[in-house]
C-alpha cells in the first residue's frame, strides 16, 4: 500500500511501490524526493529536516528557471514578481516551490497532486497545476497538467528540477548524453542573451564525462528518438538512467553542482517547455486560454542490467 510518513520539512512524504521500484514523492513544490531500483538510487534526495537541495526534484510552473529583474510585461503593463533569488536579482523556478500540494488521488503505484496558483502581484491569473506520478517496474512517468481558472489567456512554461544518479558511481564518472544542435549562451545572472551551434566539450551529443564539465545551460535544437527526447546518464560499467520527456519539452537545462550536500558533484537534468526568461523573450512561451488546460509528460527510465 502506498503510505504517509510522519511530515519532514518538505511536508507529507508518499512511497509508491512496483515490484523492485520505490519512488517517494513529497508534497512541498510536488517533489521527487527519491527514487530507487533494487537499491539503487537513481536520484539524489535530501534529509528530513532539510527542504529540497538546490531545488533537487521540484515541479515548476507557471515558469521554470528566471525571470529577469522579476520583471515583464502583459500587454504593454509592467508587471513585477517577488525577488526569489536574491543574489541574482531573479525571480526563479515559478510560484510554487515553497506550495504544499493536496494529495487527490493515491493508491500503491500512483498519486496525483494539485496546488492552485492564485492571482498575485506580478502573476494576475489563477491556474490549478496538477501532477501525477505513475511508477511500474519498467519506469516512473510524471504528468503535469495546467488549468486556467482565469477569465483571461495566460502565459505560461513548465518543467522540472531532478537529480539524476546511479548511487554508487560517483556522479563524476557519468557520461551525460543528450542530443542538442544548439545552447543558450547567458549573462552573469544566469540569463540567457542568445543561441548558439554547441562545440566542443559543449557538444553532448557524444557525451560527456560529468567531471570534465560545468554546466549551468539550457539546451534546444533537441533530436528526438522516436516520439519523444531522451537525455542519457551513463556509468562505465554500461548502466544507464534515462531522462525521457514529450514533445512538449523542446528544452534541456543542465546543471552541474558542486555545493549538493553530501556529493562532490550532483547533475541535474531539466526537462522544459521554455528557457529561461521566457516570459521577456517569449521563446517557447506558451498561452492558455481561459478554461483551457495543457498537459505534458517527462519520466525516468532506469538501465540497470
Amino acid at each position: 500500500m502506498t503510505s504517509a510518513t510522519p511530515r519532514p520539512a518538505s511536508g507529507i512524504n508518499y512511497t509508491l511501490r512496483a515490484g523492485a521500484s520505490t519512488v517517494v514523492v513529497a508534497s512541498l513544490a510536488a517533489a521527487l524526493r527519491s527514487y530507487e531500483v533494487g537499491g539503487t538510487a537513481l536520484t539524489e534526495t535530501w534529509g528530513d529536516g532539510d527542504i529540497p537541495a538546490g531545488g533537487g526534484g521540484i515541479l515548476l510552473a507557471p515558469w521554470p528557471n528566471r525571470v529577469a529583474d522579476g520583471r515583464w510585461s502583459l500587454r504593454g503593463k509592467e508587471q513585477r514578481l517577488d525577488i526569489t533569488e536574491p543574489s541574482k536579482g531573479n525571480a526563479s523556478h515559478g510560484l510554487l516551490r515553497n506550495t504544499g500540494y493536496q494529495a487527490i488521488d493515491v493508491a500503491p503505484a500512483r498519486i496525483v497532486l494539485e496546488a492552485e496558483i492564485f492571482p498575485q502581484h506580478g502573476y494576475p491569473f489563477h491556474l490549478l497545476h496538477r501532477a501525477t506520478y505513475q511508477l511500474t517496474e519498467q519506469q516512473l512517468t510524471v504528468t503535469q497538467e495546467l488549468s486556467n481558472l482565469s477569465d483571461d489567456a495566460a502565459p505560461f512554461a513548465l518543467g522540472a528540477h531532478p537529480y539524476l544518479k546511479i548511487s554508487d558511481v560517483p556522479t563524476e564518472d557519468l557520461t551525460l548524453t543528450l542530443l542538442a544542435a544548439e545552447m543558450f549562451e547567458s549573462d552573469d545572472r544566469s540569463i540567457p542573451t542568445g543561441k548558439v551551434p554547441v562545440t566542443g566539450q559543449r557538444d553532448l551529443r557524444k557525451g560527456q564525462r560529468i567531471g570534465d564539465v560545468q554546466f549551468d545551460t539550457a539546451f534546444t535544437g533537441l533530436a528526438m528518438v522516436g516520439d519523444r527526447y531522451e537525455h542519457v546518464l551513463s556509468a562505465p560499467d554500461g548502466r544507464k538512467v534515462t531522462l525521457w520527456a514529450d514533445g512538449s519539452f523542446a528544452y534541456a537545462h543542465v546543471y552541474v553542482s558542486t555545493i549538493y550536500p553530501g556529493v562532490d558533484k550532483a547533475v541535474a537534468i531539466e526537462p522544459m517547455t521554455a528557457p529561461a526568461n521566457a516570459l521577456n523573450s517569449g521563446e517557447g512561451l506558451r498561452w492558455l486560454d481561459a478554461g483551457a488546460s495543457f498537459s505534458a509528460e517527462w519520466g525516468i527510465l532506469p538501465g540497470l542490467g
